[in-house]
């Protein structure tokens, strides 16, 4: 395979996950991209808001070259966890038009870079903050394929909507009726084998 092939292959996941997490967006509301879903205060905009600021510093920053994009929240006055959740002021468009400009400029990196240029992770610790383009490139996919796979939670429990994007549901059936009954069968294994676990250990408990 050769660079540009390498390069090619990298961009093509990439660019999956970002489409797959912005498409989580769409259809919702203000409120619902916003609220906090988990006792964490995971919530649909906040991944997008902070994904954006990921590529911004490992695809920019960290090769000598910034973005100009201001980050107040990443400021020594910000509140601590600011870049994983949207003010009522930060207007989704503004979110995710930061979010395609990082698309833009990280991917501008990769294109210009080799793949073993080496760059400096400026919040890293300088005894560790040397990594490889294709070290960060990877880093960013793996983050960007996480929180993607959070706004797929976070998606379904807010409407029941669920898919990997718009031309490609990968779910093993559409008959809400197969998953009921599926969510049955696992409900019951999983309360079969807590049941097989407690007999285990009582026995084990009466045989010590």
């Amino acid at each position: 395979m050769t660079a540009t092939e390498l390069k090619a292959d990298l961009h093509r996941y990439l660019q999956s996950a970002r489409d797959a997490l912005l498409w989580k967006l769409e259809g919702l509301g203000e409120y619902d991209i916003r609220r906090p879903l988990t006792p964490t205060g995971t919530n649909l905009l906040g991944l997008v808001k902070h994904v954006a600021s990921v590529e911004l510093g490992y695809l920019g920053d960290t090769f000598g070259r910034p973005s100009g994009e201001p980050a107040p929240w990443f400021e020594d006055a910000a509140e601590t966890n600011a870049d994983m959740w949207a003010t009522a002021d930060e207007t989704r468009e503004e979110i995710v038009g930061l979010y395609r400009r990082a698309w833009a400029h990280a991917d501008a990196t990769i294109d210009t870079l080799p793949l073993d240029a080496v760059g400096k992770v400026p919040w890293w610790p300088a005894d560790k903050a040397e990594i490889t383009l294709h070290h960060a490139v990877v880093r960013v996919i793996a983050d960007t394929q996480r929180h993607a796979g959070h706004a797929d939670i976070l998606r379904e429990l807010l409407d029941g909507a669920v898919g990997m994007n718009e031309t490609n549901g990968s779910m093993a059936s559409d008959d809400p009726a197969w998953w009921d009954d599926y969510r049955a069968r696992l409900e019951s294994a999983a309360r079969e084998a807590e049941d097989r676990a407690q007999a285990d250990r009582a026995q084990s408990d009466r045989g010590a």
